[in-house]
């Protein structure tokens, strides 16, 4: 259209190309996302876009924004129809939902040299943008972010009311042994977003090392259930080096993306309907003491079952005979000054 921009909304897996004049503002924008999408303008949520000028964000100008045309927008945002769903509870649903248990196919792909190779070629090829410095002797937390993180398909409009509870809580505490990496199955520009809007970027208290996106995984075949995309650690062993299997675990929602690495993988409760469950879900809560406990009482991650990890005891170090030899010498020097 003549004098207009030509910008594309990419929302829900698809995109939606709208025309907006200069001199419009973004709640002109938004009202043409409405018509394209059927998300009301209240429940848009533009994610990339940083709004410039007094007053608020609907009130802010197009040609503020500097936007080159055909710039896309990504959006999040719920339809009427969905929040109405997701406000009613539903019926007969099986008790997993978007998974399938691994088991029996971990063992038939883990080691199989096309997979390996596959792996391999990942190292290569695939560029890691470091984000903050490595750190010498900390262990590896491996994070997924839908549903694991975040709930990104809730009628939640913020990235506070989107975000699992205790999140900057639990990234603190793992910071203390753990370096930290996000992997998510989408593309980087999502990442970048996501991070940004649950505030994980730039915190304080903790540092993300770096990210991983979808060109980072690979496809394996599985007997039962066909081509599937996995996260194969591998990756991130193959280029970093003090990092393995003794080391490292994964938190997904879906099992099937450590199917690689079944011994280092832990299924995450998925956290969904924010809305409903946000003063009730304490699952990072429990995870941090988890992760505390491996970091401080195990040698090699890969060898405890972490389907169980609400029952891990930590075994107790035994303290060697010299450790033993000096506890006794310096209770007998506080006796000694105790009695001159």
């Amino acid at each position: 259209m003549e004098g207009k921009l030509p910008l594309i909304i990419k929302w829900s897996g698809k995109e939606y190309e709208v025309y907006i004049s200069e001199d419009d503002s973004v709640a002109d924008l938004k009202r043409e996302i409405l018509y394209k999408t059927a998300v009301r303008p209240e429940r848009q949520k533009l994610l990339n876009i940083k709004m410039k000028g007094k007053g608020s964000d609907e009130e802010c100008k197009i040609s503020s924004l500097k936007l080159k045309p055909n710039f896309k927008i990504m959006m999040m945002g719920s339809l009427e129809q969905d929040i109405v769903e997701a406000n009613t509870a539903p019926s007969n649903l099986p008790e997993v939902v978007n998974d399938f248990d691994i088991e029996d196919e971990a063992v038939a792909i883990e080691n199989q040299e096309v997979y390996l190779a596959k792996v391999s070629r990942r190292v290569k090829e695939y560029e890691v943008k470091i984000l903050n410095e490595l750190r010498p002797g900390k262990k590896l937390l491996v994070l997924d972010i839908d549903y694991t993180l975040f709930d990104h398909r809730t009628t939640a409009q913020s990235g506070a009311e989107l975000m699992r509870p205790y999140l900057h809580e639990f990234l603190t505490s793992a910071y203390e042994d753990y370096d930290i990496v996000i992997w998510s199955a989408t593309n980087m520009k999502w990442i970048i977003e996501k991070m940004k809007l649950l505030g994980v970027d730039k915190h304080p208290d903790y540092k993300i090392a770096f990210y991983l996106d979808s060109l980072a995984m690979i496809s394996v075949h599985t007997p039962k259930y066909g081509v599937i995309d996995v996260k194969p650690l591998g990756v991130i062993w193959g280029k970093y080096e003090q990092y393995s299997t003794k080391n490292t675990i994964m938190f997904d929602d879906i099992r099937r993306n450590f199917i690689m690495n079944p011994k280092n993988g832990l299924r995450i409760r998925p956290f969904r309907e924010a809305h409903l469950n946000r003063y009730k879900d304490d699952e990072l809560l429990r995870l941090s003491k988890y992760l505390k406990d491996l970091a401080e009482h195990c040698a090699d991650f890969s060898s405890v079952n972490h389907r169980h990890w609400e029952k891990y005891k930590p075994k107790k170090r035994r303290h060697s005979k010299d450790s033993r030899d000096n506890k006794d010498r310096d209770r007998t020097d506080r006796i000694d000054k105790a009695e001159s």
